[in-house]
């Protein structure tokens, strides 16, 4: 089965009726998470973007609470798991604005925990690729 390509695509949704675009959206968000999540993303928050990115830092806030400071394996992983949680904000909004404020969040955080970044390489590359 040949994929079409986006411009194929767009070019088809333009010509169905808003029904049957409801039905595919509908379809689209049934199966898989991410999908939904975007669909969430446009149709309730896209609208306000600082109402956004104040739930995306509160939800981060409350991550960096479980970061352990002991293990350094558990930091490493906890940090990668919440930066992988931006990135996918960031991913959805689209927005330059958006994506700088939040890694300079994240960043800040990591700073306010004292997060040993010296201990390891792989923290250190973390922060500066975040710096980046």
């Amino acid at each position: 089965m040949n994929t079409a390509s986006l411009n194929e695509i767009k070019k088809e949704i333009n010509t169905l009726d808003p029904e049957v675009i409801a039905g595919l959206c509908m379809r689209l968000a049934k199966y898989k998470k991410e999908n939904k999540e975007l669909l969430n993303y446009l149709l309730f928050e896209a609208h306000n973007e600082p109402a956004y990115v104040g739930s995306v830092k509160e939800i981060t806030d409350e991550f960096f609470n479980d970061v352990p400071a002991a293990n350094l394996y558990l930091t490493k992983k906890t940090l990668r798991k919440i930066l992988r949680f931006v990135n996918k904000q960031i991913k959805y909004s689209g927005i330059v604005q958006t994506e700088i404020e939040l890694r300079v969040y994240f960043c800040t955080k990591i700073k306010e925990k004292r997060v040993p970044l010296t201990e390891g390489t792989v923290l250190s590359n973390l922060y500066q690729q975040q710096l980046k």
